[in-house]
């Protein structure tokens, strides 16, 4: 069907241009909202009624006649109807939506992938400082991060996932402090360890669970092991620098954890301390006094981030000669534009908004070529989570929050990814723990991996009757698929994909749930219709042949998604 639909583009778009030079770029199918309508819709005369200063239903009329006439259209188009001001409703034969069937079966993972492009992408997400375990906002963060990352893939994109972190700096401090105290026999509630909110000092203390852990640990002068780094203790409780470079190796090593339980790899874990080692922040520095839009007021160095649009101006580099972090954001993703990402997307919280002004007028300022607009943000909410019909919100390990480990313990990986992607990411979202586990309809995960593993079933019975198995199903007659059912399932696997490509260009992976749900809808109603393994074998290879390209469009938008598509349940 997807060669079938450009073909009759290709029409479309030369009887366009017979109406208006140039015309023909203005050749597009739109889904109408009504089903009943027909299976495409075009626009165009009323589009071009304007400029050629006619009636738009008459330009409708002009164009109807002339796709009526072409050989193309006669072969796979029913009927054409002009509606209202100028659509066009165009319904295709049966033998047209048939052809989507061996399409699939024929690309197998690849359906919906695009040829790949010489183009490169940068994701950053996650990028949780190492001073705790990755909680439930990291998590949505996560999925989000991955599933955009497997959507620009199935576009052609070169995709590279990093996760940026700040190994030093106030929070680890922090880090080190408690962790120092624990090591030396003290824990939350002594009296040198502050719990007054209103004393600033209580903020330099962490009180989870897993300070204890790292301080245990230090003290019998274990190795840790992380993705991006290893660190020994050597147990003296009064080297700073040894238990913060453990501390750090330590978390870096839980977070990995995390990762690995959420089946998750990154292909770089980027440093901040590294913009100072390598004189990337120096480096930023000259460029932008180099640009004109510096100044010095009151002893600190300033960008004039207003000249880009930002609202305020930004100080870079504070009166005592520390630099704020706007700088090393922006030397930052110079960076990555210098390391050839020509697209970069971020994934962050709500709370990063006020960030994204100032570092594209950074970027601006240090005058290397990148475009406006650069990085693209996606910005995401927190996550609530409910169980038992009641709010959580504490680990007793995380000390103040629900970590993602503990989510995956309470449901499972691909419940959390699946529920976290749910959403569109700007909304705020609960986390239903018992729906997440329930085996039934509501459980939008469960409705849709249990379609697959019911599409698995009856190809097993089929194979058990003494069926050839799938290659048998390649090329047989399926003209046999002539029910409204059937009509409407192979319809939603041709739009499977032209929607990776809008979820894609919208960085929206909350599309490909719904399309799932709704293929796995359309799949259920199909079943209850239609019996697949009857006695007639035209009949029965016909709809096997569509219920095996059905699995398969399932497994691949699963796969974008980081979710398992279990073949039994």
């Amino acid at each position: 069907m997807l060669q079938v639909k450009k073909d009759l583009l290709a029409v479309l778009a030369a009887e366009l241009d017979t109406l208006s030079p140039g015309a023909g770029s203005r050749a597009a199918f739109e889904t109408p909202k009504v089903a009943a309508h027909g299976d495409f819709a075009v626009t165009a005369a009323m589009q071009l009624a304007k400029p050629l200063k006619a009636n738009p239903r008459a330009l409708g009329e002009q164009l109807k006649a002339a796709l009526e006439a072409s050989p193309v259209f006669a072969q796979w188009v029913a009927a054409i109807e002009i509606a209202g001001p100028g659509f066009l409703n165009l319904r295709l034969k049966p033998a047209a939506k048939q052809q989507v069937v061996q399409e699939v079966l024929a690309e197998a993972e690849r359906f919906g992938m695009q040829p790949q492009r010489d183009e490169k992408i940068i994701v950053e997400f996650v990028s949780a400082n190492p001073t705790g375990p990755l909680h439930v906002g990291h998590g949505r963060q996560a999925a989000l991060g991955d599933a955009i990352c497997s959507l620009y893939a199935t576009q052609g994109w070169a995709v590279h996932r990093e996760f940026y972190y700040n190994d030093a700096g106030v929070q680890i401090d922090t880090l080190t402090k408690s962790t120092q105290l624990r090591a030396k026999g003290f824990k939350p509630g002594d009296d040198c360890w502050p719990t007054d909110s209103d004393n600033p000092l209580a903020k330099n203390f962490y009180n989870g669970d897993y300070i204890g852990d790292i301080a245990q640990a230090f003290l019998a002068k274990q190795t840790i092991k992380a993705d991006d780094r290893a660190f020994t203790a050597n147990g003296d409780v009064e080297d700073y620098d040894n238990i913060r470079n453990f501390a750090v190796a330590y978390l870096r090593n839980e977070q990995d954890k995390d990762l690995q339980a959420f089946n998750l790899k990154f292909d770089e874990y980027y440093l901040e301390s590294s913009l100072y080692q390598n004189g990337h922040v120096d480096e930023t520095v000259q460029r932008l006094i180099a640009s004109g839009h510096t100044y010095e007021q009151d002893g600190a160095l300033w960008l004039r981030t207003t000249d880009f649009g930002d609202d305020k101006d930004r100080v870079m580099r504070k009166s005592d000669g520390t630099y704020t972090y706007f700088l090393p954001d922006v030397a930052y993703h110079t960076q990555k534009f210098l390391r050839g990402y020509g697209k970069a997307v971020n994934i962050q919280g709500t709370d990063h908004h006020g960030t994204i002004a100032r570092v594209r007028a950074g970027l601006q300022a240090v005058n290397v070529g990148i475009p406006k607009g650069y990085p693209d943000y996606v910005l995401h909410t927190m996550v609530r989570v409910v169980r038992g019909g009641e709010e959580v919100k504490i680990s007793k390990r995380a000390g103040s929050y629900v970590t993602l480990r503990d989510l995956i313990e309470w449901t499972s990986k691909d419940a959390v990814r699946f529920f976290l992607l749910s959403r569109k990411p700007d909304t705020e979202y609960t986390f239903d723990v018992d729906l997440a586990v329930a085996q039934n309809n509501d459980n939008p995960v469960f409705y849709v991996q249990y379609a697959h593993a019911r599409i698995c079933s009856v190809l097993r019975g089929w194979q058990e009757q003494g069926g050839a198995g799938l290659p048998a199903l390649s090329g047989v007659d399926l003209s046999a698929l002539q029910g409204p059912q059937a009509q409407a399932l192979m319809q939603m696997l041709a739009q499977y994909p032209e929607m990776l490509t809008n979820a894609a260009d919208g960085n929206a992976p909350h599309d490909v749930t719904f399309y799932l749900r709704d293929l796995a809808s359309a799949y259920h109603s199909y079943y209850d219709a239609e019996r697949i393994l009857v006695d007639d074998e035209a009949t029965k290879l016909a709809r096997l042949a569509l219920v095996a390209a059905v699995a398969q469009v399932l497994r691949n938008g699963l796969a974008v998604l980081g979710v398992s598509a279990p073949e039994r349940m």
